[in-house]
């Protein structure tokens, strides 16, 4: 075997093998073969693609030409058969509706339609008078007659005036003969006719008289439905725009920019839809046009309200000048509110979407409360609460739902949560903020116990590090709810010291807690930096507002800026109770009128919530230990003023007689604004409290009272085993 020649390290050389040497001096030498051999697949597979040219190159000059429109071929309501049959369907419901309609109007109709063929009969008779009189030839024997008035001795004038009047006198009898006899020969001809062909003629006759007596603003026909007040044509939104300073004005309506419709302006639902975008080299986006919204709705002719803006985001291929603007032909948010369908559901998972309530074009809005967090906002007796318990409702159809709450108002809109609360505080009293500050501290010590389990699963079992569903139920780790209602109280009622820690809890839970397991379900009446600090509302997620007085209070609850952007609370009115302003990011919002669930309904789901928990041993603290859930859970009456009572005394042992009072009037002021010491004695013993002493001590002082023990020894002796 010949080795290869090596040339030594030390020297400059090259090292050379003679075999391959030998094999290409071979190749060199072999005839070229001519025969077209077929190429094996194997081969086919392995050589290199042919290059194709790119038709977007910068030096194709057919580049444009060759380009695929991104234009839909179908619109958008031919897309699919059921979107055809759908439109057809509602074609046919429309079609049979203004059949009926016009129907019960046909006497109206013929009597206007009379009406206009009588003035269409003056208005022809008076266009054709002229030709009937000769007017033609009347200018000339005026013109001949004043002539001879000046000159009676001429006689060739005379002759002249006498010709063209005997002309006129002429041409004026046959063309009215002309006319009478043909009026005559169509009264005779319809007199002796049938009747069909009579009605025949009428219609042929009377039609053409009836539109002549039209006027410009003169309708046959009624409106079937109010004029839509905007009719979203193109020339209209770009005037609109151009009024709104959005577009640049131009020396006509011609010559200014306009935008560019990328879809509509056509009808969707109760409203009118567009989608378009800014013209370049104006220098405005999107956004400025989220902050016109006013001034654009007040060109096109409507309330704000009304109108629905929003930026097309890239993923939906929009750009930052692409804008889907919605007009509606009413108010979308008034009219019977729509139950929520958590009222009717046997079970429900927190893990899921939770159905909130229905946008302007009546689109089913969930949302997602996983990792996140929310704040309520806005003002009094707008739906605020009934809103924020849609969340809590939600919770009560999960059995690994653990709810805290705690109601700063104290009435009777939380009240029904004492069957299935672990921690209930009601009330913003001394006491009541202690019972808060005290269940603060079990859950940021539930949170840290929490995070150091998480820690400690293997990543197979944990992957992100976050509580899952599987981890909830074999580590007995339910989802915790914390729903704190009118904040601000809490804050009010406090120390200085007290506050700063309770807000330092809070955000602690808020930033951290979602990770654990943990919602928070905050609310306030007044947002303001006093009552709830800005460093709590900026870490909470989700946030929701109803009405309030102005812009800068919106921002207040739903985040700084969000009124530029179009996510602004203080547009809505009085009217729209349950209708407020939910942002769920940085740059998605939607006006939203959420789901009704009354007092009874939610009540209801409390007695389910408890029955649910029970069944799966999850009913735990304050729920399993309260004798009044369990008596209403058994079936077993007690009296209202028992429960009443042991509710005020939820967290004391022992109460004096006028805190009593006073806190049975915020609970129920309609039932206890009149009562005093001794009717609430009286009705107490008719219940069957038997007091072991009529006087309490609390912090030193002595005074008339009830202890909480005596309460409840007028519950039923089988509540009280049960728990």
């Amino acid at each position: 075997m010949t080795q290869p020649a090596v040339v030594d390290e030390g020297e400059a050389g090259t090292v050379h093998s003679l075999e391959e040497h030998r094999a290409a001096k071979e190749h060199a030498a072999r005839p070229v073969d001519l025969v077209k051999r077929p190429v094996p697949p194997a081969a086919e597979a392995q050589a290199p693609a042919a290059v194709v040219e790119a038709v977007d190159r910068p030096d194709n000059p057919l580049a444009d030409w060759l380009t695929v429109p991104d234009a839909p071929v179908l619109p958008v309501w031919a897309r699919s058969a059921k979107s055809v049959r759908a439109n057809v369907a509602a074609l046919a419901r429309l079609s049979w509706w203004h059949t009926r309609y016009h129907g019960v109007r046909v006497p109206k109709y013929l009597v206007k339609a009379v009406w206009l063929a009588a003035r269409g009969l003056f208005r022809a008779c008076r266009g054709i008078w002229p030709t009937l009189s000769a007017q033609e030839h009347t200018a000339t024997v005026k013109a001949l007659r004043a002539q001879c008035k000046a000159r009676p001795e001429d006689v060739e004038l005379a002759a002249r005036h006498q010709a063209a009047h005997a002309a006129r006198t002429q041409t004026r009898r046959w063309r009215f003969g002309i006319a009478a006899i043909g009026v005559a020969a169509a009264a005779t001809g319809i007199y002796l006719a049938d009747p069909l062909f009579q009605t025949g003629i009428t219609a042929a006759v009377g039609v053409p008289l009836a539109y002549l007596g039209r006027g410009k603003e003169t309708r046959l026909l009624d409106q079937g439905a109010p004029p839509l007040r905007v009719d979203m044509s193109a020339q209209q939104l770009n005037d609109a725009l151009r009024a709104a300073g959005l577009l640049k004005p131009g020396k006509g309506d011609e010559d200014g920019p306009k935008v560019t419709c990328i879809m509509g302006p056509v009808r969707d639902g109760k409203g009118w839809a567009v989608v378009f975008d800014l013209p370049r080299g104006g220098g405005k986006t999107a956004s400025d046009v989220l902050a016109k919204r006013e001034v654009i709705a007040q060109e096109l002719g409507v309330d704000e309200i009304q109108v629905i803006m929003s930026r097309v985001r890239a993923a939906k291929g929009g750009n930052a000048g692409r804008v889907s603007l919605w007009v509606a032909d009413d108010d979308p948010y008034l009219g019977d509110p729509v139950p929520s369908p958590l009222a009717s559901a046997e079970k429900f998972s927190v893990w899921d979407p939770i159905p909130f309530g229905q946008d302007a074009r009546g689109n089913r809005i969930t949302v997602p409360i996983m990792w996140q967090s929310l704040f309520f906002g806005g003002l009094p007796r707008r739906g605020k609460t009934f809103t924020q318990r849609l969340m809590t409702a939600a919770g009560l159809l999960d059995p690994w739902v653990r709810h805290y709450v705690a109601d700063g108002k104290g009435g009777a809109d939380w009240m029904p949560m004492k069957a299935v609360a672990h921690r209930l505080v009601m009330g913003a009293e001394d006491d009541a903020v202690e019972a808060l500050k005290e269940m603060l501290r079990e859950l940021l010590n539930e949170m840290e116990r929490r995070f150091a389990l998480l820690r400690e699963l293997p990543t197979s079992v944990c992957p992100e590090g976050k509580l899952t569903p599987q981890i909830s139920q074999k580590y007995d780790l339910p989802v915790i709810f914390v729903t704190i209602d009118e904040l601000q109280e809490y804050f009010t009622a406090m120390e200085r010291e007290d506050r700063e820690q309770v807000i330092n809890d809070l955000c602690r839970i808020a930033r951290r807690g979602p990770a654990a397991g943990f919602i928070s379900n905050f609310a306030s009446q007044r947002p303001d930096a006093d009552s709830v600090p800005t460093k709590l509302r900026e870490i909470i997620t989700l946030r929701y507002s109803t009405q309030v007085v102005d812009r800068a209070s919106s921002d207040m609850v739903l985040g700084k800026g969000k009124a530029a952007q179009g996510a602004d609370a203080s547009v809505l009115s009085e009217e729209h109770k349950g209708v407020g302003v939910l942002v769920t990011g940085p740059a998605s919002y939607v006006t939203v009128r959420a789901d009704y669930l009354d007092g009874p309904g939610f009540g209801a789901l409390c007695q389910k919530g408890r029955i649910l928990r029970e069944a799966a041993g999850q009913l735990t603290g304050h729920a399993a230990g309260d004798v009044t859930a369990a008596a209403d859970a058994a079936g077993i009456s007690v009296p209202p003023v028992i429960s009443d009572v042991l509710e005020v005394m939820r967290h004391s042992v022992r109460m004096f007689t006028t805190d009593l009072l006073a806190g049975l009037v915020n609970l129920n002021e309609d039932e206890y604004g009149d009562w005093n010491a001794e009717r609430l004695a009286n009705e107490l013993e008719n219940a069957g409290v038997k007091r072991t002493s009529k006087q309490v001590k609390i912090s030193g002082a002595n005074g008339a009272g009830y202890q909480r023990r005596d309460i409840e020894g007028a519950v039923p002796a089988e509540i009280l085993l049960a728990k």
